[in-house]
Protein backbone atom coordinates (compact mmCIF):
# COMPACT_ATOMS: atom_id res chain seq x y z
CA UNK A 1 0.00 0.00 0.00
CA UNK A 2 1.35 3.40 -0.98
CA UNK A 3 0.97 6.56 1.09
CA UNK A 4 0.39 10.26 0.55
CA UNK A 5 1.58 12.90 3.02
CA UNK A 6 -0.42 16.13 2.92
CA UNK A 7 2.12 18.95 3.09
CA UNK A 8 0.71 21.77 0.96
CA UNK A 9 -1.19 23.90 3.51
CA UNK A 10 -0.34 27.43 4.59
CA UNK A 11 -0.39 26.75 8.36
CA UNK A 12 -1.96 30.13 9.10
CA UNK A 13 -2.68 29.35 12.76
CA UNK A 14 1.04 28.73 13.38
CA UNK A 15 2.06 32.19 12.23
CA UNK A 16 4.49 33.89 12.61
CA UNK A 17 6.54 30.66 12.37
CA UNK A 18 4.92 29.75 9.06
CA UNK A 19 5.73 33.08 7.48
CA UNK A 20 9.19 31.60 6.93
CA UNK A 21 8.55 27.84 6.63
CA UNK A 22 5.76 25.40 5.74
CA UNK A 23 3.91 23.89 8.68
CA UNK A 24 5.34 20.35 8.08
CA UNK A 25 8.83 21.78 8.63
CA UNK A 26 8.06 23.21 12.09
CA UNK A 27 10.29 21.22 14.47
CA UNK A 28 9.05 19.02 17.29
CA UNK A 29 11.93 17.75 19.44
CA UNK A 30 14.44 19.07 16.90
CA UNK A 31 12.95 17.24 13.91
CA UNK A 32 10.40 18.63 11.43
CA UNK A 33 7.01 17.19 12.27
CA UNK A 34 6.85 15.72 8.74
CA UNK A 35 10.05 13.79 9.48
CA UNK A 36 8.30 12.10 12.40
CA UNK A 37 5.49 11.13 10.00
CA UNK A 38 7.84 9.74 7.35
CA UNK A 39 9.69 7.69 9.96
CA UNK A 40 6.34 6.38 11.20
CA UNK A 41 5.42 5.34 7.66
CA UNK A 42 8.72 3.52 7.27
CA UNK A 43 8.26 1.63 10.56
CA UNK A 44 4.92 0.29 9.35
CA UNK A 45 5.98 -0.63 5.83
CA UNK A 46 4.60 2.33 3.87
CA UNK A 47 7.81 3.02 1.99
CA UNK A 48 6.44 4.28 -1.36
CA UNK A 49 5.27 7.79 -0.56
CA UNK A 50 4.27 11.02 -2.26
CA UNK A 51 3.83 14.46 -0.70
CA UNK A 52 1.90 17.38 -2.15
CA UNK A 53 3.61 20.75 -1.88
CA UNK A 54 2.67 24.41 -2.26
CA UNK A 55 3.97 26.73 0.49
CA UNK A 56 7.80 26.96 0.50
CA UNK A 57 8.06 23.71 -1.50
CA UNK A 58 11.83 23.92 -1.90
CA UNK A 59 12.38 23.84 1.87
CA UNK A 60 10.67 20.44 2.00
CA UNK A 61 12.37 19.08 -1.13
CA UNK A 62 15.81 20.25 -0.06
CA UNK A 63 15.47 18.74 3.43
CA UNK A 64 13.98 15.35 2.56
CA UNK A 65 15.24 14.78 -0.97
CA UNK A 66 14.26 11.29 -2.09
CA UNK A 67 13.22 10.32 1.45
CA UNK A 68 15.96 7.75 1.93
CA UNK A 69 17.14 9.45 5.14
CA UNK A 70 13.76 8.60 6.67
CA UNK A 71 13.52 5.12 5.20
CA UNK A 72 11.03 5.87 2.41
CA UNK A 73 11.01 6.48 -1.35
CA UNK A 74 9.59 9.99 -1.57
CA UNK A 75 8.27 11.80 -4.63
CA UNK A 76 6.42 15.10 -4.86
CA UNK A 77 3.27 16.58 -6.37
CA UNK A 78 3.43 20.39 -6.64
CA UNK A 79 0.21 22.42 -6.57
CA UNK A 80 0.45 25.81 -8.26
CA UNK A 81 -2.87 26.60 -6.58
CA UNK A 82 -4.10 24.78 -3.51
CA UNK A 83 -6.47 21.97 -4.48
CA UNK A 84 -8.19 21.42 -1.12
CA UNK A 85 -8.03 18.57 1.36
CA UNK A 86 -8.97 15.93 -1.21
CA UNK A 87 -8.24 17.64 -4.54
CA UNK A 88 -4.52 17.20 -3.98
CA UNK A 89 -5.08 13.47 -3.46
CA UNK A 90 -6.98 13.17 -6.74
CA UNK A 91 -4.10 15.00 -8.40
CA UNK A 92 -1.79 12.16 -7.29
CA UNK A 93 -4.20 9.32 -8.12
CA UNK A 94 -1.97 7.81 -10.79
CA UNK A 95 0.78 7.26 -8.21
CA UNK A 96 -1.47 5.96 -5.43
CA UNK A 97 -2.79 2.80 -7.08
CA UNK A 98 -5.57 0.47 -5.93
CA UNK A 99 -5.43 1.06 -2.16
CA UNK A 100 -3.63 3.82 -0.30
CA UNK A 101 -3.09 5.79 2.91
CA UNK A 102 -3.50 9.56 3.32
CA UNK A 103 -1.93 11.21 6.38
CA UNK A 104 -1.25 14.79 7.42
CA UNK A 105 2.36 15.90 7.36
CA UNK A 106 1.73 18.44 10.10
CA UNK A 107 0.19 16.35 12.89
CA UNK A 108 2.13 14.37 15.48
CA UNK A 109 1.08 10.78 16.07
CA UNK A 110 2.41 7.30 16.80
CA UNK A 111 -0.64 5.47 15.44
CA UNK A 112 -0.24 1.80 14.56
CA UNK A 113 -0.70 2.07 10.81
CA UNK A 114 -0.25 -1.67 10.28
CA UNK A 115 -3.24 -2.36 12.55
CA UNK A 116 -5.28 0.24 10.69
CA UNK A 117 -4.39 -1.38 7.37
CA UNK A 118 -5.51 -4.77 8.70
CA UNK A 119 -8.83 -3.24 9.82
CA UNK A 120 -9.31 -1.51 6.47
CA UNK A 121 -8.66 -4.64 4.44
CA UNK A 122 -10.92 -6.80 6.60
CA UNK A 123 -13.97 -4.52 6.46
CA UNK A 124 -14.21 -4.19 2.67
CA UNK A 125 -15.38 -0.59 2.85
CA UNK A 126 -14.35 2.04 0.38
CA UNK A 127 -12.75 4.11 3.13
CA UNK A 128 -11.48 3.87 6.71
CA UNK A 129 -11.05 6.92 8.94
CA UNK A 130 -8.88 6.91 12.06
CA UNK A 131 -10.82 8.37 14.98
CA UNK A 132 -10.02 9.07 18.60
CA UNK A 133 -12.26 9.85 21.58
CA UNK A 134 -11.88 13.42 22.82
CA UNK A 135 -13.22 15.30 25.84
CA UNK A 136 -13.92 18.58 24.02
CA UNK A 137 -15.72 18.00 20.74
CA UNK A 138 -15.92 21.75 20.03
CA UNK A 139 -12.34 21.60 18.70
CA UNK A 140 -12.87 18.76 16.20
CA UNK A 141 -14.99 17.30 13.47
CA UNK A 142 -16.57 14.14 14.89
CA UNK A 143 -17.82 10.96 13.23
CA UNK A 144 -21.15 9.38 14.13
CA UNK A 145 -21.01 5.59 13.88
CA UNK A 146 -23.20 2.54 14.23
CA UNK A 147 -22.45 -0.43 16.47
CA UNK A 148 -20.44 -2.03 13.65
CA UNK A 149 -18.23 1.06 13.25
CA UNK A 150 -19.84 2.08 9.98
CA UNK A 151 -19.97 5.86 9.64
CA UNK A 152 -23.47 7.30 9.59
CA UNK A 153 -22.74 11.02 9.67
CA UNK A 154 -20.55 13.86 10.88
CA UNK A 155 -20.73 16.95 13.06
CA UNK A 156 -18.29 19.83 12.71
CA UNK A 157 -16.97 21.07 16.07
CA UNK A 158 -20.22 20.52 18.00
CA UNK A 159 -20.72 21.88 21.49
CA UNK A 160 -20.23 18.93 23.89
CA UNK A 161 -23.85 19.27 25.05
CA UNK A 162 -25.05 18.81 21.46
CA UNK A 163 -22.48 16.31 20.23
CA UNK A 164 -23.79 12.99 18.96
CA UNK A 165 -20.31 11.47 19.12
CA UNK A 166 -16.96 12.05 20.79
CA UNK A 167 -14.96 10.35 18.01
CA UNK A 168 -12.69 13.01 16.51
CA UNK A 169 -11.66 12.59 12.88
CA UNK A 170 -7.85 12.39 12.97
CA UNK A 171 -7.39 13.14 9.27
CA UNK A 172 -5.72 9.77 8.68
CA UNK A 173 -7.47 7.79 5.95
CA UNK A 174 -7.19 4.57 3.97
CA UNK A 175 -9.03 4.36 0.67
CA UNK A 176 -9.69 2.07 -2.24
CA UNK A 177 -9.30 3.65 -5.65
CA UNK A 178 -13.09 3.66 -6.09
CA UNK A 179 -13.15 6.68 -3.76
CA UNK A 180 -12.39 8.84 -6.80
CA UNK A 181 -15.80 7.93 -8.25
CA UNK A 182 -17.35 10.07 -5.50
CA UNK A 183 -15.33 13.22 -6.12
CA UNK A 184 -17.17 16.26 -7.48
CA UNK A 185 -16.94 17.00 -11.17
CA UNK A 186 -14.36 19.70 -11.96
CA UNK A 187 -15.61 23.12 -10.99
CA UNK A 188 -18.51 21.83 -8.85
CA UNK A 189 -16.93 21.57 -5.39
CA UNK A 190 -19.18 22.91 -2.64
CA UNK A 191 -16.09 24.03 -0.74
CA UNK A 192 -14.43 25.97 -3.56
CA UNK A 193 -14.23 29.72 -3.32
CA UNK A 194 -13.57 32.46 -5.87
CA UNK A 195 -10.32 31.81 -7.66
CA UNK A 196 -10.00 28.17 -6.62
CA UNK A 197 -9.01 25.83 -9.48
CA UNK A 198 -11.44 23.40 -11.14
CA UNK A 199 -9.68 20.47 -9.44
CA UNK A 200 -10.45 21.77 -5.94
CA UNK A 201 -12.25 19.28 -3.65
CA UNK A 202 -12.81 18.76 0.07
CA UNK A 203 -13.35 15.56 2.05
CA UNK A 204 -15.90 16.99 4.49
CA UNK A 205 -18.02 19.01 2.05
CA UNK A 206 -17.72 17.03 -1.18
CA UNK A 207 -16.53 13.43 -0.86
CA UNK A 208 -17.84 12.06 2.44
CA UNK A 209 -21.37 13.46 1.90
CA UNK A 210 -21.40 11.63 -1.43
CA UNK A 211 -20.61 8.35 0.32
CA UNK A 212 -23.39 8.90 2.84
CA UNK A 213 -25.94 9.86 0.19
CA UNK A 214 -25.06 6.77 -1.83
CA UNK A 215 -25.23 4.49 1.23
CA UNK A 216 -21.66 3.40 0.51
CA UNK A 217 -20.02 1.60 3.44
CA UNK A 218 -17.05 3.30 5.09
CA UNK A 219 -15.78 2.85 8.61
CA UNK A 220 -14.29 4.40 11.70
CA UNK A 221 -11.13 2.79 13.07
CA UNK A 222 -10.93 3.95 16.68
CA UNK A 223 -7.39 4.39 18.02
CA UNK A 224 -5.95 5.06 21.45
CA UNK A 225 -2.60 6.26 20.09
CA UNK A 226 -1.21 9.73 20.58
CA UNK A 227 -2.47 12.31 18.08
CA UNK A 228 -2.12 16.08 18.06
CA UNK A 229 -2.98 18.24 15.09
CA UNK A 230 -0.46 20.97 16.09
CA UNK A 231 -2.90 23.54 14.76
CA UNK A 232 -1.57 26.45 16.81
CA UNK A 233 1.35 27.55 18.97
CA UNK A 234 -0.10 26.12 22.18
CA UNK A 235 -0.50 22.70 20.56
CA UNK A 236 3.11 22.95 19.37
CA UNK A 237 4.13 23.47 23.00
CA UNK A 238 1.97 20.51 24.07
CA UNK A 239 3.49 18.22 21.45
CA UNK A 240 6.99 19.27 22.45
CA UNK A 241 6.33 18.50 26.11
CA UNK A 242 4.79 15.16 25.17
CA UNK A 243 7.76 14.23 22.99
CA UNK A 244 10.20 15.02 25.81
CA UNK A 245 8.17 13.08 28.38
CA UNK A 246 7.74 10.02 26.16
CA UNK A 247 3.96 10.41 25.89
CA UNK A 248 4.36 10.05 22.13
CA UNK A 249 6.78 7.60 20.53
CA UNK A 250 9.09 9.70 18.36
CA UNK A 251 12.82 9.93 17.79
CA UNK A 252 14.46 12.92 19.47
CA UNK A 253 17.37 14.72 17.79
CA UNK A 254 20.06 15.71 20.26
CA UNK A 255 20.89 14.94 23.88
CA UNK A 256 18.09 14.76 26.44
CA UNK A 257 19.24 15.95 29.85
CA UNK A 258 17.18 15.38 32.98
CA UNK A 259 19.38 17.76 34.96
CA UNK A 260 22.91 19.10 35.00
CA UNK A 261 24.82 21.33 37.37
CA UNK A 262 28.19 22.98 36.68
CA UNK A 263 30.51 22.65 33.70
CA UNK A 264 29.92 21.77 30.07
CA UNK A 265 27.45 21.87 28.35
CA UNK A 266 25.70 24.39 30.61
CA UNK A 267 28.82 26.53 31.02
CA UNK A 268 30.58 27.47 34.24
CA UNK A 269 28.24 27.29 37.23
CA UNK A 270 25.28 26.84 34.94
CA UNK A 271 22.31 24.61 35.53
CA UNK A 272 19.89 22.56 33.42
CA UNK A 273 16.73 21.40 35.13
CA UNK A 274 15.23 18.78 32.85
CA UNK A 275 13.94 17.65 30.67
CA UNK A 276 16.05 19.77 28.34
CA UNK A 277 16.83 18.59 24.80
CA UNK A 278 20.10 19.99 23.48
CA UNK A 279 20.37 19.89 19.70
CA UNK A 280 23.58 19.06 17.86
CA UNK A 281 26.03 21.93 17.73
CA UNK A 282 24.27 24.17 20.23
CA UNK A 283 26.44 26.41 22.43
CA UNK A 284 25.40 27.25 25.98
CA UNK A 285 27.23 30.16 27.61
CA UNK A 286 28.45 30.55 31.18
CA UNK A 287 26.04 30.93 34.09
CA UNK A 288 23.01 29.89 32.03
CA UNK A 289 20.01 28.29 33.66
CA UNK A 290 17.46 26.37 31.58
CA UNK A 291 14.36 24.94 33.23
CA UNK A 292 12.48 22.35 31.23
CA UNK A 293 10.62 21.10 29.50
CA UNK A 294 12.72 22.92 26.93
CA UNK A 295 14.23 22.34 23.50
CA UNK A 296 17.39 24.08 22.32
CA UNK A 297 17.66 23.55 18.57
CA UNK A 298 20.56 22.64 16.32
CA UNK A 299 23.27 25.30 16.22
CA UNK A 300 21.58 27.59 18.75
CA UNK A 301 23.76 29.94 20.79
CA UNK A 302 22.61 30.93 24.28
CA UNK A 303 24.51 33.91 25.70
CA UNK A 304 26.09 34.13 29.14
CA UNK A 305 23.84 34.71 32.11
CA UNK A 306 20.59 33.89 30.30
CA UNK A 307 17.59 32.43 32.11
CA UNK A 308 15.22 30.26 30.06
CA UNK A 309 12.13 28.46 31.34
CA UNK A 310 9.92 26.15 29.25
CA UNK A 311 11.16 27.45 25.91
CA UNK A 312 11.38 26.12 22.38
CA UNK A 313 14.35 27.58 20.53
CA UNK A 314 14.31 26.68 16.85
CA UNK A 315 17.51 25.76 15.01
CA UNK A 316 19.85 28.60 14.14
CA UNK A 317 18.55 31.12 16.67
CA UNK A 318 20.86 33.20 18.85
CA UNK A 319 19.92 34.35 22.35
CA UNK A 320 21.80 37.38 23.60
CA UNK A 321 23.63 37.44 26.93
CA UNK A 322 21.46 38.17 29.92
CA UNK A 323 18.20 37.29 28.18
CA UNK A 324 15.22 36.11 30.26
CA UNK A 325 12.57 34.05 28.42
CA UNK A 326 9.56 32.25 29.89
CA UNK A 327 7.23 30.00 27.86
CA UNK A 328 8.63 31.48 24.63
CA UNK A 329 9.12 30.10 21.14
CA UNK A 330 12.23 31.60 19.52
CA UNK A 331 12.12 31.42 15.74
CA UNK A 332 14.78 30.35 13.28
CA UNK A 333 17.32 33.14 12.60
CA UNK A 334 15.97 35.21 15.52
Amino acid sequence: MRAMVLAAGLGTRLRPLTYAMPKPMVPVANRPVMEHILRLLARHGFTETIANLHWFPDLIRDYFGDGSGCGVELTYSYEEQLLGTSGGVRNAAEFLGDSFLVISGDALTDIDLAAMREFHESHHGIATLATKRVADTSQFGVAITGSDGRIQGFQEKPDPAEALSDLANCGIYMFRKEIFDFFPAPGTSKAAGPGDPDGFADWAMDVFPGLLEGDVPFYSHEVAAYWNDIGNLEELRDSTRDALSGAVEVELAGELRDGYRSGTPAGDEGELVGPVLLGPGCEIGDDVRIDGPAVIGDGVRVGDGSRLREVIVLPGAEIAAGTVLVDAIVAHRA
